[in-house]
């Protein structure tokens, strides 16, 4: 698998239900550290709310991932969410549905397709993108050989993902997987560069 599908951008939507109104939030996310921010954000925001069912998956290949009912019934709203990514077939992302209370019951079957449709909504606001899966290395180098090493890395589209100058250079990057063969052979070429896979 040399791509991933995901989304780069936030989006909103709204679904109700018998008084209920349940807003389905949609946002990027690659690191589980960001969770507790856009809940908090969403609390923030939502004093009045009663519910703030999630599910995420993170990682290419997908392992990752969670899906919270926040006090609804056992399965009743972080599974249904957590299927709607997975129907789209797309990875480093987190649906939250910030749910308010309308006074009717809905029962597991409303509540089921309640969050399940506020989830599919969310979706459908925000582009789905093609990203190249990336392996990553840290370089290290002589600060003279950088300008060499930049161009080879933005031949091949690779990810500068940081970049520190001390004695030496030293760069975290990302190698498109369909490219690793090529930029590795010529990065190998120049002296004195020390390449080291980062272990996931």
């Amino acid at each position: 698998m040399s791509f991933y599908s995901t989304i780069e951008q936030q989006g909103i939507a709204e679904f109700k239900d018998r008084g209920s109104k349940f807003l389905g939030y949609i946002f990027p996310m690659a690191e589980i550290s960001e969770l507790k921010t856009h809940i908090q954000k969403l609390k923030k925001e939502h004093p009045k709310a009663v519910h703030f069912c999630f599910a995420y998956r993170i990682g290419n290949d997908g392992n990752v991932f969670r899906s919270s009912d926040d006090g609804e019934p056992a399965g009743s709203a972080g599974k249904p969410i957590l299927g709607q990514i997975d129907s789209k077939g797309i990875t480093d992302v987190l649906i939250v549905v910030v749910r308010y209370f309308g006074g009717t019951l809905l029962g597991v079957p409303g509540l089921i397709n309640a969050y399940k449709t506020a989830a599919a909504l969310a979706l459908q606001v925000v582009p789905i993108v093609q990203k190249p899966v990336l392996v990553l290395y840290n370089l290290q180098f002589d600060y003279t050989q950088q300008n060499d090493i930049l161009t080879i890395l933005k031949q091949f589209s690779c990810s500068i993902i940081s970049h520190e100058n001390q004695l030496f250079s030293l760069l975290k990057i990302g190698i498109p997987t369909e490219r690793k063969d090529d930029v590795l052979h010529r990065l190998t070429n120049l002296r004195n560069v020390e390449i080291v896979l980062v272990k996931k």
